[in-house]
């Protein structure tokens, strides 16, 4: 599916057909397309209709009929037309391998949060809900004990975070991989902290027999976006604030369940309601940091108790995959 994505070769490449016109060297009046306004639309759809795909066949006839609309509906112009193309040209240039600012488009206009919440749909069990996986995501993230400290600087102080991974039934998920990624202590991601890539503040712990998890780290920030590149400014061009509630993101898996990519966002932030990315989606994630919690195996240390529960995996879970990457991996191939 889509196979024209990821280099399609030209033995791959369906029989390109010639103009049927009579014009040249022939007699008679010149066969054109005489396109109006509202005519252009369906002369388009005709062309790509030979689309061997059917997936592709289906999403661009949808991308075009709904992209033409929007032209007409805001009565596009040509000035504005070439301020849209350099504004996507300049979100592809800002792209690297370690920062992907389309899905920051994504993600600011809502989009990340449509396709995934559309994709919770599609879930066999209700399981705990879903959050954003953003735009810093690392693969390869290093392995550590239960308990230990996963941020370099702790300056800003500690905090706790421990439960359990269950399936929908209460069953414990042994060896459940949980990964885990947060800002430090100045609200920023090791990616944009540490320009030689170095990894800070994210890990990965596996669950125990009994399907428990420990895990140590520091209270995460609120944080602004990048506002940098060209979505930061299209960001300040509407008046918003840019910034993100103070949060910890989760990547569960375990074999045979549907991977959950969520976050746990803290009570105390005053953008959950704001969240420029539209992650804050649901009051079911909204943690709170208890002191001295008696509960929590290290004691004396403020933490926040959070059980997850996981979802039977099924095939359409396995074709679908999930709903961001990692950015050195975006365009690798």
């Amino acid at each position: 599916m889509l196979k024209w994505l990821f280099g399609q070769t030209s033995s791959d490449t369906a029989e390109v057909k010639g103009p049927s016109g009579k014009g040249g060297s022939g007699s008679g009046k010149p066969e054109v397309l005489n396109l109006t306004p509202e005519t252009v639309t369906q002369a388009a759809l005709e062309q790509m209709a030979t689309t061997p795909d059917p997936r592709l066949r289906e999403i661009m006839e949808a991308a075009i009929t709904h992209l033409h609309q929007f032209a007409r509906d805001v009565k596009l112009t040509p000035a504005e037309w070439l301020v849209a193309i350099d504004f996507m040209t300049r979100v592809g240039k800002t792209c690297t391998p370690e920062r992907q600012e389309f899905i920051l488009l994504s993600d600011t206009t809502g989009l990340s949060a449509l396709v995934n919440l559309m994709h919770d749909t599609t879930a066999m069990e209700v399981a705990t809900d879903t959050s954003l996986l953003g735009p810093f995501f690392r693969e390869n993230a290093p392995h550590f004990k239960p308990g230990e400290q996963i941020c370099k600087n702790i300056s800003n102080g500690e905090v706790a975070m421990y439960g359990r991974v269950t399936d929908v039934k209460g069953k414990p998920i042994a060896n459940a991989r949980i990964d885990i990624w947060q800002t430090d202590e100045n609200g920023l991601y090791d990616i944009q902290a540490d320009a030689s890539g170095a990894m800070d503040s994210r890990g990965v712990f596996t669950t125990d027999a009994n399907g428990n998890y420990l895990i140590r780290t520091v209270p995460p920030l609120d944080y602004s976006i990048p506002m940098d590149g060209p979505v930061g400014a299209l960001v300040r061009a509407q008046k918003r604030h840019g910034m993100r509630p103070a949060h910890i993101h989760l990547l569960i898996s375990a074999p045979d369940y549907r991977e959950l990519v969520t976050a746990l966002y803290l009570s105390t932030s005053k953008y959950l309601a704001t969240d420029v990315v539209f992650g804050s989606s649901s009051e079911d994630l909204v943690a709170n940091v208890v002191e001295n919690d008696p509960n929590c195996p290290l004691k004396g240390m403020p933490a926040v108790h959070y059980d997850f529960t996981l979802a039977r995996m099924s095939e359409a879970d396995r074709r679908s995959g999930r709903v961001g990457s990692d950015p050195s991996k975006i365009g690798a191939n």
